[in-house]
C-alpha cells in the first residue's frame, strides 16, 4: 500500500522513539496509514460528532467503572477514545505464540506450587517468592481440580519496547478483568464507526467468547452435559461490578454474592426461592482470600463458607481456582527464562522488562546503589500498594525507601524504567500521542489455549502521565487486529447452547437477586408515593406564599403532619426536637430536609438513594432503554441536590419531572423481565409498599374529623396525591364526600389503586411463590394478606366514616382497621423476608488467621 501523508499527522508531535504509529526508522505503518485515510475523510468535526457519539452511547448504556474515593462519586461513565489501536495480523500471530506459551508456563508454575513443588526443590526460584507472596494459600496445596488446566483464564498487559517489539509489563490471573469491556468496546466503535469496519478487516472476538462459554461448560466436575453456571460478584460497588452484570447477561449466567450460595453435603448449591440448587462451576471475580469465611478471611462477606472442602472434593469447578493469586507475582519475572527452559525447553518468546528481585545479596546491592534509576515494586499487589519511581523521589524519600527494602528484601523487584509506546488519542480537536498499556486475553481451549483478537487497551490521562490506570482516570481504546484479506462473518453468539444455564424461572432465581427485586419493588413504591405527596404539600405551601392564607393553617398543619408520617422522619412536625425547636415554626426548612437530607433515613432524598442502589444491584436483569430513563432520574434529582434553586417553584417542577420518569421507568419494567423469572418479586414488594403508605396517608389525613372546607381540602389532597382525583369525578359526579373517597380509595375491587385491590394482587401473586404452589395450603404471609383483604371486603364506608358521636373527632371503626391492616402487612413483610430471604447464620473458623490487609 502506498503511504500518505495524513492531515492530522502534520502536527502530531511525539517525544518517544517507539510511537505506534511508525516503524523504529520512523516509516509510517501502512496498517495506520489505512486508518488515517478513513479519519481524514471524517475531518475534524466528523471526528468530534463521532467522539460525542460513542460518549453518548456508553452512558445511555450505563457503561461504568467505580473508582475507588472518587469524587464524582460511584459508577463513573466509561471513557473510550474514538481512534481504535491497531496490529497487524502478522505481528500479532507471533505475539499470540508468546502468550500461550506465557499461560502455559505460569499454569505449570501454579501447578507445582500446590503440587509437587519441584521448582523451589530444585532451585529454579526462591522459595520466599512463593511463601513470601500473599496470594500463597496454604489452604489449597495437594489441591486436584477437574481442569486439566489448572490456569483457565489469563490476561497480560503489553507495552512495546524500544527494540519495536511488544514486552510483558503485568501478568493477570487471580480474576482478570477486562474481558467485557473489551466487548462493549468492539460493539460500541462497530456502531458509531460502521465504515470502518466495512473497509478495514478486523479480526472478530465472537469466537473467543464462545471457546469462554464451551471451557466453562467442560470445566464441570464429571464433564457432564448440561451443568449449572453462576458468575459470583462482589457486589454492586467492586469497581468493574458493570463487567461482571454484563457477562452475566451475554452469556446467560446467573449473577450471585456470597450469600447466595451455601454449602451442604460436600456440594456447592444456590439458594433460590423453591430451594437448593447444584451449582458444578463458579466463574469468580471475588479475590482469593475472601472465597471461604470459613478457612481464609473470617471476616469476608464476599465468599461461600465451606468452597474449599469442596472444591477438594473435586464437586465444584472455581474459574480460576482459589489460589492462583500467586503467580500474580513479580517475583516470578527474573526467574522466567530459567521456568520456561525449566517445563518447556523452550526460551521466552515474549521480552520482560529487566527486573531484579531483591532477595538475592547481588540484585538487592544493585538496586540499592541504583535505586533512583528504577521502578520498584512488591512482589504481592493484594493490598494495591504504590509503585516507587526512583527518579520522582527525593533523597529522604530515597532514604526511606531503602530501609524498607532493607527491612524485608523479598518482598519487593526492581525494574528497569522503560517508556510506554505512545499511539494516537483524539483530544480537542487534535490528534496527541498518549502512553498506552495492551491487556490480552488467554483462555483454557481442550489442551491448548486461545487467545481473544484483539483485546482492551488503556491510556494515560494525558500526554504528561507516565501511570496507565483506569482507576487514576485513564481512557480506553479498542484493539483491532487487523488481517489482508476479507473478515468472513461469524455469528455472535452460538445458536445452541449445550447448557441450559439461562434462568428460566423462579426456581433459577438466586435468593439475593430475588430480595433485590422484591426491594426495588419497594423502593420505586415508596419513591413514587414519597414524590406525589410531597408535590401535593409543596403547592399548598406555593399558594400559602402567594395569598394572605396564614401559613399555620389547619389544613396545612395536617398536611405537614402527614409528611412526618408517611417518610417516617420524626419528630419532624409530630413534635417538638431534642433540642425544643418545633418544625411548625419554620416548615420550609423542614421540608427541605425532608426531601433534600440525603443522611436522613426516610426522606425523598434517601428513599430515591435506596432506590438506585436496588437498581444497580440487579443491573444485569433491566434493558438499556430502563437505564436511560433511570440515568435521566439520576441526573435531575442530582441537579437539584447541587444546585442553589432550592425554591418552592423549583422544586416542584423537578418533582414533576421526577414523578413523570418514575411512571416510565415503571412501565418499562414489564418489558424487560419475564413474571416467572423474577418480576412476580418486584409486583410483590410495590403491592405492598404501595398498599402500606395508602393506609399511613389515610390514616393522617382522615382520623380525624375536622371541620366541614378543612375536611373538604384534605379529602381532595389524599386523592390528588393519589392520583385518583378525575377518577374519582368521572365515577361519582359530586362534590368530594368522605364515604365515597373510602369506597374508591379504599375498598374498590375494581380500582387499580384501591387498598382492597392491591390486597387481592397480592393474594394472588403470592399464590405463584413456591412454598405456595407446593404445600397447597395457605401459609402464614398468605393468611396476613388474606386476613386483611376479608377485613377489607366486609368493612362499610358509612360506618368508617362515623364517630361514636356528634361531638367525638376520631374515628375509631376507621383507625382500628387501618392499625389492623398496618400490622397484617407488617407481619407478611416479615413472613415473606423469613421464609425466602434469610440467609444462613454465619459460620466462623475455630481457630482465627491472619490474612495481611
Amino acid at each position: 500500500m502506498q503511504t500518505t501523508k495524513s492531515n492530522w499527522l502534520e502536527s502530531y508531535s511525539t517525544r518517544q522513539v517507539n510511537d505506534e504509529l511508525f516503524y523504529l526508522n520512523n516509516g509510517l505503518k501502512p496498517y495506520w496509514n489505512q486508518l488515517f485515510t478513513i479519519i481524514d475523510r471524517l475531518g475534524v468535526s466528523g471526528l468530534e460528532a463521532r467522539q460525542k457519539d460513542i460518549d453518548w452511547l456508553l452512558a445511555e448504556n450505563g457503561v461504568t467503572y467505580n473508582v475507588y474515593n472518587d469524587p464524582l462519586g460511584m459508577h463513573r461513565p466509561w471513557s473510550l477514545n474514538v481512534v481504535p489501536f491497531v496490529l497487524h495480523q502478522q505481528e500479532w500471530d507471533l505475539v499470540t505464540q508468546g502468550i500461550k506459551q506465557r499461560a502455559e508456563i505460569l499454569n505449570l508454575v501454579l501447578k507445582d506450587v500446590y503440587g509437587e513443588n519441584k521448582l523451589i526443590k530444585e532451585g529454579i526460584i526462591p522459595y520466599e517468592v512463593i511463601y513470601g507472596h500473599r496470594g500463597f494459600l496454604r489452604q489449597c496445596a495437594g489441591m486436584q481440580l477437574n481442569t486439566e488446566k489448572y490456569l483457565s483464564i489469563y490476561a497480560v498487559d503489553l507495552c512495546r519496547g524500544t527494540d519495536g517489539r511488544l514486552w510483558v509489563v503485568h501478568d493477570r490471573t487471580e480474576a482478570p478483568s477486562g474481558m467485557g469491556y473489551a466487548l462493549e468496546n468492539r460493539s460500541t466503535l462497530n456502531r458509531i464507526l460502521p465504515e470502518m469496519f466495512t473497509e478495514m478487516n478486523i479480526k472478530s472476538h465472537a469466537g473467543f467468547f464462545q471457546e469462554l462459554d464451551q471451557m466453562l461448560v467442560d470445566a464441570a466436575p464429571g464433564k457432564m452435559e448440561h451443568p449449572n453456571i453462576v458468575i459470583l460478584t462482589p457486589g454492586s460497588h467492586n469497581e468493574t461490578y458493570f463487567e461482571h452484570a454484563y457477562m452475566a447477561s451475554f452469556l446467560g449466567y446467573p449473577l450471585v454474592q456470597g450469600n447466595d450460595l451455601v454449602v451442604r453435603d460436600g456440594f456447592v448449591w444456590m439458594k433460590s426461592l423453591q430451594g437448593l440448587k447444584r451449582i458444578d462451576v463458579i466463574l469468580r471475580r471475588v479475590d482469593d482470600a475472601f472465597t471461604d469465611p470459613l478457612e481464609l478471611r473470617e471476616d469476608s462477606h464476599l465468599g461461600v463458607a465451606g468452597l474449599l472442602d469442596v472444591v477438594r472434593r473435586k464437586n465444584v469447578s472455581v474459574i480460576n481456582p482459589v489460589g492462583s493469586g500467586v503467580i500474580e507475582n513479580t517475583g516470578l519475572i527474573p526467574f522466567m527464562h530459567s521456568i520456561a527452559r525449566y517445563f518447556l525447553n523452550e526460551d521466552l518468546i515474549l521480552p520482560q522488562i529487566a527486573s531484579w528481585w531483591c532477595g538475592q545479596e547481588i540484585e538487592k546491592n544493585y538496586v540499592l546503589e541504583n535505586l533512583s534509576k528504577l521502578v520498584i515494586k512488591r512482589i504481592d499487589r493484594t493490598n494495591r500498594e504504590s509503585i516507587y519511581f526512583g527518579e520522582f523521589l527525593n533523597p529522604e524519600e530515597l532514604d526511606a525507601l531503602k530501609k524498607v527494602i532493607q527491612q524485608r528484601p523479598y518482598r519487593f523487584v526492581a525494574q528497569e524504567r522503560i517508556n510506554f509506546s505512545t499511539s494516537p488519542n483524539f483530544s480537542k480537536g487534535a490528534m496527541e500521542p498518549r502512553n498506552i498499556v495492551a491487556r490480552a486475553f488467554c483462555i483454557a481451549a481442550k489442551n491448548d489455549y486461545s487467545v481473544m483478537q484483539g483485546g482492551l487497551v488503556r491510556v494515560s490521562p494525558n500526554t504528561d502521565t507516565i501511570r496507565v490506570s483506569n482507576q487514576r482516570g485513564g481512557t480506553s481504546k479498542d484493539f483491532w487486529v487487523l488481517q489482508d484479506t476479507p473478515i468472513v462473518q461469524e455469528v455472535t453468539m452460538r445458536s445452541q447452547k449445550k447448557t441450559p444455564i439461562a434462568i428460566s424461572g423462579l426456581n433459577d432465581l438466586p435468593s439475593l437477586t430475588a430480595e433485590n427485586l422484591y426491594w426495588a419493588g419497594r423502593y420505586v413504591g415508596r419513591t413514587l408515593v414519597t414524590a406525589r405527596f410531597i408535590r401535593v404539600v409543596m403547592r399548598q405551601m406555593a399558594l400559602v406564599q402567594n395569598t394572605r392564607e396564614q401559613p399555620d393553617s389547619e389544613k396545612l398543619k395536617v398536611l405537614l403532619k402527614a409528611v412526618t408520617h408517611l417518610t417516617g422522619t420524626y419528630p419532624g412536625f409530630t413534635a417538638k426536637d431534642k433540642d425544643g425547636t418545633n418544625a411548625m415554626d419554620d416548615p420550609m426548612q423542614e421540608m427541605l430536609t425532608v426531601i433534600l437530607d440525603k443522611e436522613k433515613v426516610g426522606s425523598l432524598a434517601h428513599t430515591i438513594n435506596m432506590f438506585g442502589n436496588s437498581y444497580y444491584s440487579i443491573r444485569n436483569l433491566w434493558s438499556s432503554d430502563m437505564w436511560r430513563v433511570f440515568k435521566n432520574i439520576q441526573k435531575i434529582w442530582n441537579a437539584l441536590l447541587e444546585g442553589k434553586d432550592h425554591s418552592v417553584n423549583h422544586i416542584l417542577k423537578v418533582l414533576n419531572q421526577l414523578i413523570t420518569r418514575l411512571i416510565a421507568f415503571m412501565g418499562l419494567i414489564e418489558e424487560s423481565i419475564m413474571v416467572q423469572q423474577g418480576l412476580l418479586l418486584y409486583f410483590i414488594g410495590l403491592q405492598m409498599e404501595q398498599s402500606m403508605l395508602t393506609i399511613i396517608k389515610s390514616r393522617a389525613l382522615l382520623a380525624i374529623k375536622y371541620n366541614e372546607q378543612v375536611e373538604y381540602y384534605l379529602l381532595e389532597y389524599l386523592l390528588t396525591s393519589h392520583e385518583s382525583l378525575n377518577i374519582y369525578r368521572y365515577s361519582y359526579r359530586s362534590h368530594i364526600q368522605l364515604e365515597h373517597m373510602l369506597d374508591l380509595v379504599l375498598l374498590d375491587m375494581d380500582y387499580s389503586r384501591s387498598l382492597t385491590y392491591m390486597m387481592n394482587r397480592l393474594l394472588k401473586d403470592l399464590a405463584h411463590l413456591p412454598h405456595s404452589v407446593e404445600d397447597h395450603q395457605l401459609i402464614n404471609y398468605q393468611q396476613y394478606v388474606m386476613e386483611a383483604f376479608s377485613k377489607l371486603r366486609s368493612a362499610e364506608s358509612t360506618e368508617l366514616a362515623k364517630t361514636k358521636s356528634p361531638d367525638d373527632f376520631k374515628r375509631e371503626t376507621l383507625v382500628v382497621l387501618l392499625e389492623e391492616l398496618s400490622e397484617l402487612l407488617h407481619k407478611t413483610s416479615q413472613a415473606i423476608s423469613n421464609t425466602y430471604f434469610n440467609h444462613t447464620d454465619k459460620q466462623k473458623q475455630m481457630v482465627n488467621q491472619s490474612f495481611p490487609i
